[in-house]
């Protein structure tokens, strides 16, 4: 890992003072073992002394961090990072009309990944930057062999997802941790616990549909066969104790125990394919959100108490088991499961929310009961809010367009 210089970013001042964290201690010059090569950075590339401002930037990508209060926004000329609660624009950094095409932030630090992306990226797409925005500066560097297709964070590890390979480092002083070897995976699709303990990994495995879980606590390495078809989404509760996947059919969700591999649910998004861009439990794991090309946000109730999971397989409250009414959600012909075709006995979703068809959104829930903020790449923020007890179509409760603020209504 080396340091960069100076800053590559023009600084927007914006108006309040960010409510953000101070910077952890992390390594700044340490390489990484599997680095391509041991040059220094090029800074002749990734340095500006005179930028523009782009007033119509296109977004390239969009992420929560991982307690959901922040999302930041990467785009082809810097990055950005707003508030959710309420939703509000914290800074902003652009750079000379070269893009970043992917930003993690690390819960409210001013810490953040950075890849550059974009027709002319302000990094190359095979490196992640760490920006420190405390000190304004890149802190350092993670150079690989091949584009990086997505990363990770968590206080004490710092997760790169190639094509082919994952690499875990511990974040302190930036010594590579662990290695994976998967199947193709080109979405980067790879999650992390961030519980205090041990971390918990979800990743494709070397099979098609199949979910490599890795113990670091117990040094255990578990696979479970979720789909036939290969791996789409996945989506991790806080504690690591909930897996959801989907697959590229992206009609059915599944949810298993992380820590024993066993199937506890399985709830149906639809009976027409669809590609499904987000997977998120609620903070409490009573509920997960799922977001599609179908222009549907759904919020399905999850039937099982994470906490009492542990290695014994933990099974999840049916209506069989009582005299009760079937729960929301449940199609009213259960009964005849094994009769009817298998759709009909699926578990469908409380709630709904509708929009725009074939434009890209993720979802989270937000930290008002029973919300979801729902972001999309045309620069979109919804707050909806849902009934629990009734379920049905969202209410819409707030719109904000993050890219356009004088266009919110």
């Amino acid at each position: 890992m080396t340091a960069a210089s100076s800053p590559p970013f023009q600084f927007v001042v914006l108006d309040g003072t960010p409510d953000l964290l101070t910077t952890p201690h992390m390594a700044q010059s340490v390489q990484p073992p599997n680095s391509a090569s041991d040059s220094e950075p090029d800074d002749s590339r990734s340095l500006s002394t005179h930028t523009i401002q782009n007033q119509n930037p296109k977004l390239l990508h969009l992420s929560f961090n991982q307690d959901h209060s922040c999302f930041s926004v990467a785009t082809d000329s810097g990055f950005r990072v707003y508030n959710c609660d309420p939703v509000r624009e914290l800074f902003r950094r652009d750079s000379d009309q070269r893009g970043v095409g992917m930003v993690q932030m690390l819960f409210r630090y001013q810490i953040l990944a950075l890849v550059g992306g974009g027709p002319d990226p302000l990094y190359p797409p095979s490196k992640v930057m760490m920006w420190d925005d405390n000190e304004s500066r890149c802190i350092g560097e993670l150079s690989f062999r091949s584009e990086v297709r997505g990363v990770r964070l968590r206080r004490d590890r710092i997760v790169v997802v190639l094509e082919h390979k994952i690499f875990l480092y511990n974040i302190s002083d930036l010594t590579l941790d662990h290695q994976i070897v998967t199947i193709s995976n080109p979405k980067g699709l790879c999650e992390v616990s961030q519980g205090s303990g041990h971390p918990l990994l979800v990743c494709p495995g070397i099979q098609k549909g199949q979910v490599r879980v890795d113990h670091y606590g117990s040094k255990r390495t578990k696979f479970i066969v979720a789909h036939d078809s290969r791996l789409a989404c996945l989506g991790l509760t806080q504690d690591g104790r909930l897996l959801a996947t989907a697959s590229s059919k992206g009609t059915l969700v599944r949810i298993f125990n992380a820590l024993d591999g066993s199937l506890l649910q399985e709830v149906r998004r639809g009976a027409e394919r669809a590609e499904i861009y987000s997977l998120a439990f609620s903070s409490g794991a009573q509920w997960l959100a799922v977001s599609s090309d179908k222009g549907t946000v759904h919020v399905f109730s999850v039937k099982v108490d994470s906490g009492s999971l542990g290695c014994e397989r933990s099974h999840r409250r049916s209506a069989s088991e009582s005299n009760l009414p079937s729960p929301l959600g449940i199609s009213s012909l259960s009964f005849m499961k094994g009769v009817l075709p298998k759709y009909f006995s699926s578990e469908w979703s409380v709630a709904k929310y509708h929009l725009q068809e074939g434009l890209r959104y993720i979802v989270a829930f937000g930290h008002q009961k029973n919300t979801v903020v729902i972001l999309g790449m045309d620069g979109s923020f919804y707050r909806c809010q849902f009934d629990p007890e009734n379920g049905g179509e969202m209410t819409q409760i707030e719109y904000y367009n993050f890219l356009k603020p004088e266009e919110t209504s």
